[in-house]
């Protein structure tokens, strides 16, 4: 068995995708990676929430009182009074019924597919869908149909053909991770009601940074009372702490609670987490001005690679990937960023297609408009360095 892991390992290093793991104190808008002070430009603190003082007394209080460990899943002794804090906030914020808490996005995902999703109904999922929701699908064991990204017509074209009396859903991320661009959630939704369809939105990425209050992006193209609709988030991404959610009617929440295995058969989160996470919902909804920061700092870093000649995909979010091609460049480029003290990772399959490897940057409300500008100034020189662009 060592003699194949090795012999994989020795492939993947062959073609450039073999990952390691790089040693990494963030703070504000900087990240020491290996010892090197740097730019970060590789998280998902779209808010610059992960080190606000407020977040850390709330967890630190929550810590001294309660202790470090629930100690036992939710359904044994482990369902502190925290989560119903938390999940009291939640149902505020997102104008809910209800609310569940799961310990991770990955979990959440593969927790509501399974339970929902039987073995005879058709999934259609996005081609660039995250692992998580793929796992999930593949874990229902129901037929998955994927379209090509973004394409409602063949997602349309797949529901016509599909067989009549099957149980229909569609499955998208809200916004996709890699490429930083938008669903069409208003086209799916369509789609949803024509072919009496389910509707299932991943808001990892978009929770805290669209809506009128950081609800979403359900929300921010007012689709957050549409029925049939299942929305999942995070707090580990805008909101700068850990966890994921579930919101919507009673039933829905009452049947997760009663069969989603991730949910069920795993230790409840530590009292900090908790108190954390119902600290940075009061937050997102009270000050605005971080996202309308966020979205100014991301619209003048797009624009300004755009203009060099890179190429940043449908980005029209804080994500905006910089699609190098060939892996070996991507490594190459990220090298260079790195010794010139921004922090950037790349991207290479089977995270991304083949062929389409990439340094995936992301914009923070921590940062200034002088560090946009001094990181567009450094990515233009290492992107002439690698013959990216002239």
């Amino acid at each position: 068995m060592k003699t194949e892991i090795c012999f994989e390992l020795n492939k993947l290093e062959q073609k450039a995708q073999k990952r390691q793991l790089c040693r990494a104190e963030a703070s504000g808008a900087s990240v020491i990676l290996n010892g090197k002070p740097m730019l970060n430009l590789a998280s998902n603190n779209y808010l610059g929430l992960a080190d606000d003082q407020r977040l850390i007394e709330a967890g630190c209080e929550a810590m001294q009182r309660y202790g470090a460990g629930a100690g036992a899943s939710r359904l044994v002794v482990g369902n502190h009074p925290l989560y119903e804090r938390a999940e009291a906030a939640l149902k505020q914020w997102k104008q809910a019924e209800a609310a569940l808490i799961f310990n991770s996005g990955y979990t959440a995902n593969i927790g509501v597919l399974t339970a929902l999703i039987r073995r005879d109904d058709l999934v259609f999922s996005d081609e660039w869908n995250h692992a998580s929701l793929i796992d999930g699908i593949r874990l229902s064991k129901a037929a998955c149909f994927r379209y090509r990204h973004n394409d409602v017509d063949q997602l349309e074209a797949l529901l016509r053909q599909s067989p009549p009396g099957k149980r229909k859903w569609i499955v998208t991320d809200a916004v996709f991770s890699m490429d930083g661009d938008l669903a069409p959630l208003s086209e799916l939704v369509e789609l949803k009601r024509r072919y009496r369809a389910m509707l299932v939105v991943d808001e990892a990425h978009s929770g805290g940074v669209f809506g009128p209050n950081g609800e979403g992006l359900l929300c921010h193209f007012g689709l957050e009372k549409e029925e049939n609709v299942i929305a999942i988030g995070t707090f580990s991404k805008a909101l700068g702490s850990f966890g994921a959610y579930v919101t919507g009617e009673p039933w829905l929440i009452d049947y997760l609670i009663n069969s989603a295995r991730s949910f069920i058969f795993t230790t409840a989160l530590p009292p900090a987490v908790l108190a954390a996470n119902e600290a940075a919902i009061h937050i997102v909804q009270s000050e605005p001005e971080r996202r309308g920061r966020l979205h100014a700092l991301s619209e003048r870093f797009r624009t300004k690679l755009t203009q060099l000649g890179f190429g940043t995909g449908g980005s029209e979010t804080p994500i905006v990937p910089v699609i190098v091609g060939p892996n070996d460049q991507a490594v190459a480029m990220s090298e260079l960023l790195q010794e010139a003290d921004i922090a950037a990772i790349a991207i290479r399959p089977p995270t991304v297609p083949e062929g389409t490897a990439r340094i995936r940057f992301s914009v923070t409300a921590a940062m200034t408009a002088e560090d946009v500008d001094m990181a567009v100034d450094r990515i233009a020189w290492a992107g002439r360095q690698i013959g990216l662009i002239s």
